[in-house]
């Protein structure tokens, strides 16, 4: 039933990328203009999330994310038949060093990523670090299984196109514990901007002008296997060209206070989307769930409250 739309998308990977983004500009007029989709989500998210803007401000935000949201999908679909070096080209790293230290220093390392500028192409960063050296290490991302099975076959293949290897969210741990037994270090990436589970609400923060929880999973897991820590920093340069810098985070997350990366993560977050707005996933209900800030919480010391913070 889903071979012509396979068909179809294959078809679309293979275009010259000016064909490529002709198709997005189509799909953004009829995705923004005549659908209309998750606009009103939109909307709100950016009045709420910076209200010093004006309407025009704004408005300039939502169309240029739209227009972003849709050249996101053809980019997606283009890793179908997409080659190293164009992907090397189009998405740059900056100090991808930092995981070759972390494997030299015989650690793993948790790598924090978000949904923003084109996250599936984030995984290419297999091509920016000493494979060869480090065989036996594993690049790994988390993710969650579509309901629908032909999509989340489609989807694995495209995020293991750059010869990563997707774990279930549910046996992360337990993956990690096994492949540290057998001494083989992992790369692990974790998209943790969504609103985590009723279960893991402890680590609430002011951000973007909300109380917002944060996954605490990351952190837990990484503090557990003393791992290192990096933020992929990701800014868009133009259409179809992104370059991605590693930001240390920590050498040992067991050493540091509780909840430290987790905030560091989220005050790194929050500047990127601050400097270029229309680049992070607005049609997502991150607040779609209330949460309130605990009582003696403040913005300024908040690495301090959430070290001594039983819930933590």
């Amino acid at each position: 039933m889903y071979a012509p739309l396979g068909w179809a998308l294959h078809a679309l990977a293979m275009m010259p990328w000016w064909m490529v983004y002709a198709h997005a500009s189509v799909l953004y007029f009829v995705v923004y203009h005549l659908i209309g989709y998750r606009k009103k989500v939109v909307r709100n998210n950016l009045a709420e999330c910076f209200p010093e803007k004006d309407d025009l401000e704004r408005k300039a935000i939502e169309k240029e994310f739209y227009h972003h949201f849709t050249d996101y999908f053809v980019e997606t679909i283009k890793l179908l038949h997409i080659s190293d070096e164009q992907m090397r080209e189009r998405m740059v790293f900056h100090n991808a060093h930092v995981i070759d230290e972390a494997f030299d220093a015989g650690q793993s390392i948790v790598l924090y990523a978000a949904h923003y500028g084109n996250w599936e192409w984030v995984t290419s960063v297999t091509l920016w670090f000493n494979s060869e050296h480090h065989s036996n290490a594993v690049q790994g991302q988390v993710y969650q299984p579509l309901e629908n099975q032909w999509f989340n076959q489609f989807f694995l293949k495209l995020r293991e196109r750059f010869h990563t290897v997707c774990i279930r969210q549910r046996a992360i741990l337990r993956e990690m514990i096994t492949c540290e037994r057998q001494q083989r270090h992992l790369a692990i990436g974790f998209i943790t901007d969504q609103h985590p589970l009723s279960n893991d609400e402890g680590h609430v923060l002011d951000f973007l002008h909300h109380p917002t929880a944060f996954i605490t999973g990351p952190e837990a897991i990484g503090r557990k296997l003393h791992c290192r820590a990096a933020y992929f920093d990701v800014k868009k340069l133009s259409r179809g060209h992104y370059e991605c810098t590693l930001v240390p985070l920590s050498n040992d997350i067991a050493a540091e206070p509780r909840g430290s990366i987790t905030t560091r993560y989220a005050r790194l977050l929050e500047q990127r989307i601050t400097e270029q707005p229309a680049y992070w996933l607005w049609t997502h209900k991150r607040w779609k769930r209330p949460v309130t800030l605990p009582d003696g919480y403040t913005r300024a010391g908040e690495i301090n409250f959430y070290a001594n913070h039983k819930n933590t």
